[in-house]
């Protein structure tokens, strides 16, 4: 039998992981495997979870040199594809499914976020705080006086003891002249100096920006917190890091996604930085996913259809040839967060205050029913698809509202036009969303019980809203066909953990279940919504997202059967191999594969960014979170 390595550098492969542990050759192939009909890569001894009916039984998987599935059946029916250059893995009993679909996530700005100092979330007084701070600003000294200190993770609401606003002040007495911006883990907020306040112009008589908050306090004097479209006031001052640092920081994370098993993104906020990262990725060979970019509509501009069309179209003719990207997807934001103390979620009912009586607040609703009828009337028109921010229960429903009239006056079908995030749902909306054909995209890794779903948010909406919290199961029992995304790198990317929490409501670090028996999902339907479902929302389900003949070889390979363990130890599944298109993006026995999946389970390790409750990114343009 020929050496693994001797075998493997007869075809390419598994060129781009560098892989040379899992697959072998088989010296001896079955006189039946002619050249012709032989597999490049047969896969067998596993659990498939195909995600079509009736054929969960299979137990092997042949992949066409092609990068198409070939076959899938039991282990004696694909000996057949085997020829003496077939690569053969043991599944050694594990699961072999659909690569992950992460159907909302911000990669290159998880890429951005790896290059600079973390407060990881952390609680901390104004005093020891300072003392972080001041340590980074020694690591950075040849910085001063004008370099910017940008800190990312700062937990809005850390600050010890709880209830302590932060000010400028807090910031002005570091022994510096620098900018300096903390960044909110949850990318709603920022707190900054009173230098990067002076360099952003920004005084007592600054007005807020559509869609943002420039926080004052009593003397009417900005405080130094700057709320989502107000951010972009200072960080467009910030200079963009190195590109060829940042590209080469887009490599090394896209490689621990693919170690983590995903082979197809949705890049949730898109813009001409992004699409050029990406473009220097495929161009490079490092670009191991699929990516549809979702390009930002900003809240100014959805009230001018045609402008929007045209800024969307003018992207997609400069990138549209770049490979590996897929067109045809556009984000708008609706509301912002629901957590205490933002509140800028949309609610149909006011907030309550701390003894439960209602306020005359209901959040902040960036975009009008009316208008975002339009817009995605002016998009689905020209065959795009709609992708919506929507936390609170009033944006849930203006996302629908608008959906429902784009579909009377366009009559457009097929679009699977869709609503993120989802929070909050009034029950009354939940049969719209498949009567009206929308997609529900959900980040359910935050449907557990913790200080964010309970302390930060029960007592401000009440018990009888609370129980309607990421409603999954309602919403599958009500016939809409479920899709699932991360919103990475808000919170850590723990794929596993998220189908697990999917299911139990519980996660790896809940500290109880979140209406586990209203809306939990099944096994089966946890995995459909990562692949299938997502599959479906980003309009591939025609070409990956199920195991069966014909589709794209997008194929995870896992160390344990998901189908049968139990529940809880579905959040330590490790990824042993992962193929895009027939191609080896990470095999866990390669020296790559190995580092890049200890850098997974070191970020999982550590401590949660802030917003695992305001779950749902960020909308400042520098990042594109959201």
């Amino acid at each position: 039998m020929p050496s693994p390595s001797s075998s493997l550098s007869r075809r390419g492969l598994i060129a781009a992981a560098g892989a040379t542990g899992l697959l072998t050759a088989v010296g001896a192939a079955p006189a039946a495997a002619s050249p012709r009909r032989s597999a490049a890569l047969v896969v067998h001894n596993a659990r498939v979870f195909s995600g079509t009916p009736g054929r969960d039984r299979a137990r092997a998987v042949a992949v066409g040199r092609d990068g198409r599935i070939l076959a899938v059946g039991s282990d004696s029916a694909l000996k057949r594809f085997i020829g003496r250059d077939t690569e053969v893995v043991d599944a050694r009993g594990g699961t072999l499914m659909s690569g992950i679909h992460d159907g909302h996530a911000h990669p290159m700005d998880a890429a951005n976020r790896s290059l600079k100092p973390s407060l990881a979330s952390a609680e901390q007084t104004v005093a020891d705080l300072q003392k972080t701070l001041t340590d980074f600003l020694k690591d950075s000294a040849d910085q001063e006086p004008d370099g910017w200190l940008v800190v990312e993770d700062w937990n809005p609401v850390g600050l010890l003891p709880h209830g302590t606003a932060p000010h400028h002040s807090m910031l002005d007495a570091l022994p510096t002249r620098r900018p300096v911006v903390l960044r909110g883990g949850d990318g709603h907020n920022i707190w900054v100096n009173q230098r990067a306040l002076d360099i952003a112009g920004i005084t007592a008589s600054t007005p807020d920006p559509v869609g943002g908050k420039i926080v004052k306090g009593s003397d009417g004097k900005p405080t130094g917190v700057l709320k989502d479209d107000a951010q972009p006031l200072v960080t467009r001052h910030i200079p963009e890091p190195d590109q060829e640092r940042l590209v080469a920081a887009a490599a090394k994370v896209l490689a621990e996604a693919a170690a983590s098993g995903i082979t197809t993104f949705m890049e949730a906020v898109v813009g001409k930085s992004e699409l050029g990262l990406y473009k220097a990725l495929a161009e490079s060979g490092k670009l191991p996913q699929r990516i549809v970019p979702a390009l930002r509509i900003d809240t100014d501009m959805t009230t001018d259809p045609a402008a929007a069309l045209a800024h969307a179209r003018g992207l997609r003719d400069t990138f549209g040839g770049v490979r590996g990207l897929r067109f045809g997807t556009v984000k708008v934001f609706l509301d912002g967060v629901i957590e205490y103390p933002a509140q800028t979620a949309a609610l149909l009912e006011p907030y309550l205050d701390e003894d439960g009586k209602p306020t005359d607040h209901r959040g902040e609703l960036y975009v009008s029913a009316a208008d975002y009828g339009r817009l995605t009337a002016a998009f689905n028109k020209d065959g795009w698809q709609m992708h919506a921010h929507a936390i609170g229960d009033r944006a849930v429903r203006t996302s629908l509202d608008g959906y429902a009239y784009a579909l009377r006056t366009t009559k457009a079908r097929g679009l699977r036009n869709t609503t993120a995030h989802l929070q909050l749902v009034d029950p009354a909306d939940l049969p719209r969303f498949a009567r009206l054909g929308v997609v529900p995209c959900m980040q359910l890794q935050w449907a557990t019980r913790n200080t964010w779903t309970m302390d930060a948010l029960l007592p401000y909406i009440g018990a009888g809203r609370h129980r309607w919290q990421y409603p999954a199961r309602s919403l599958e029992r009500h016939g809409a066909q479920l899709a699932g995304g991360s919103d990475w790198p808000v919170d850590p990317l723990q794929v596993w953990n998220q189908v697990r929490t999917s299911v139990d409501r519980f996660g790896d670090e809940g500290e109880g279940e979140l209406y586990r028996e209203q809306e939990g999902l099944s096994r089966s339907s946890a995995l459909l919504m990562h692949t299938l479902g997502t599959a479906r929302q980003l309009r591939m389900d025609h070409l990956t997202g199920t195991v069966e003949r014909g589709k794209s070889a997008d194929l995870v390979l896992l160390d344990r059967d998901l189908t049968r363990c139990p529940v809880a130890d579905i959040s330590s599944a490790e990824v042993r191999l992962t193929l895009t298109g027939g191609t080896v993006v990470h095999d866990a026995d390669s020296s790559a594969g190995r580092a890049a999946a200890a850098r997974v389970t070191r970020a999982a390790a550590g401590p949660r960014p802030t917003a695992q409750a305001a779950v749902h990114g960020g909308r400042h343009a520098s990042c594109g979170c959201g």
